[in-house]
């Protein structure tokens, strides 16, 4: 008998018994739906934090904290020389170094003011990084600054109320600055004690360029870029390195930390997201302490992928349920072709194909609702991701912060289910498709079995 004719005969018998074939497929095919929008939850949740993770940090940014002192329990900051080193590693895109003013800058433009981080920046390392700008230029002079996008839109009326910001934290427009801000002299304020007394020195300077607006809406860019000289005249103002302002019981610190020859934020850019884990291996090698979201995936990773081969443990069991009903129904079919059976090893036929003619069997049942399955999981998947953030919307009154991906179903998923599938209908039918082959011929033909 042909493997074309074997499939004739197995769908022949399968439509003499449509309705136990159905429920079999049917079960099959609820334990397979089960199992994938089971395991696509861990999917879909790790898809979400990755995405959170990635969205919040440049994939390829590796940031460096210092470098373990020789005593091994300290780190020192980085130096002039860190930056040489980093940018000597292979596959190193660019290293960015900034220093930070050590007090809170206040700066004003006529009537309106507002406080803003305030750092010295190596610029070309900046570019190379990916610092745009959406108006004006880069400095050139040592008076000209670049602000953050946000800058403008935080500059406040020196009268504004306490309620200046709307419901979503913002500057409400009627208090916020208005006028254009490329070329107009800013004010920057800073402070230091001295005999118990606080003295203040205006600074004068000239905004020159606007950052880029942040691609999450979430961030902000408040900062002001200002040039090594004026940072330097502000610590001959305030006595300090990097501005450290005093209190009445303070000293000038002497501590590493804010070293004038120090940098406050470094980042290391690699070429591409492959090239990060080797940068970070380099310098954890030449004991820099070191983070990067890729370190912190792998961790998550490793999380729900134990996560998920538990859900899909899981989910086997419900395939496992629906194989009995697989077994039952080849036991019984076995039991009624008892005279089919007899009349082909009467004519000659091989127990080697009355065996895969079962086991085809078997396979179709289970491969067919393994099919059906993962169709209907694709549609609860669908309707689980539209349907629950419109039902937290309801009871909490409000969307969900963060864009979660409840269901998510990648190609991998079916494929598993159905292998699992298959294996466990081939499995269930084993046993009925051997008793077939030992069917007596004179019981079978007599109806017997």
């Amino acid at each position: 008998m042909q493997l074309k004719d074997q499939f004739r005969f197995v769908r022949q018998n399968m439509k003499k018994n449509k309705t136990r074939v159905f429920m079999t497929i049917l079960a099959t095919a609820m334990g397979c739906a089960f199992l994938i929008v089971l395991a696509s939850v861990g999917f879909g949740l790790q898809k979400s934090v990755v995405k959170e993770m990635t969205e919040r940090r440049v994939i390829t940014q590796i940031d460096v904290h210092g470098k373990e002192g020789d005593d091994g329990g300290s780190f020192r900051p980085i130096n002039k020389k860190d930056i040489q080193i980093f940018e000597e590693v292979k596959d190193v895109k660019a290293v960015t170094r900034r220093k930070m003013l050590q007090q809170e800058g206040n700066f004003s433009i006529g009537n309106y003011q507002e406080p803003a981080q305030t750092f010295v920046a190596n610029f070309p390392s900046e570019v190379k990084a990916g610092l745009e700008l959406s108006e004006g230029r880069l400095p050139k002079g040592q008076d000209e600054v670049v602000v953050g996008y946000n800058f403008p839109l935080n500059l406040a009326s020196k009268d504004a109320p306490d309620d200046r910001y709307d419901n979503k934290s913002q500057l409400k427009t009627e208090y916020r600055y208005s006028g254009k801000l490329i070329g107009e002299k800013l004010e920057l304020t800073v402070r230091q004690l001295k005999d118990g007394k606080q003295e203040e020195k205006t600074i004068p300077l000239t905004v020159v360029g606007i950052s880029k607006k942040p691609t999450k809406e979430w961030a902000e860019d408040r900062s002001v870029f200002i040039s090594d000289t004026i940072l330097t005249e502000i610590e001959n103002f305030t006595g300090t390195p990097k501005g450290y302002l005093l209190d009445a019981n303070s000293e000038v610190p002497t501590d590493q930390d804010i070293h004038e020859n120090s940098f406050d934020e470094v980042k290391i850019y690699a070429k591409n997201m492959e090239a990060v884990q080797g940068i970070s291996d380099q310098l954890k090698d030449l004991k820099y302490a070191t983070y990067s979201v890729v370190n912190e995936l792998k961790e998550v990773n490793m999380i729900f992928m134990i996560a998920k081969a538990g859900l899909i443990f899981i989910g086997t069991i419900a395939i496992l349920i629906a194989s009995i009903g697989i077994y039952n129904t080849m036991t019984m079919a076995v039991t009624e072709r008892a005279p089919d059976i007899g009349i082909m090893k009467a004519i000659g036929a091989n127990p080697k194909t009355i065996k895969r003619i079962f086991l085809l069997e078997s396979s179709y049942i289970g491969l067919i609702g393994a099919l059906i399955g993962t169709l209907v999981s694709y549609g609860i998947s669908y309707a689980v991701n539209f349907a629950i953030p419109l039902i937290i919307k309801q009871a909490f009154g409000k969307e969900t912060e963060l864009n979660i991906i409840f269901s998510d179903i990648p190609l991998i998923l079916p494929v598993i289910c159905i292998l699992i599938c298959y294996g466990v209908t081939i499995i269930s039918g084993y046993r009925p498709a051997q008793r077939a082959t030992r069917v007596d011929v004179l019981k079978a033909m007599r109806r017997e079995v």
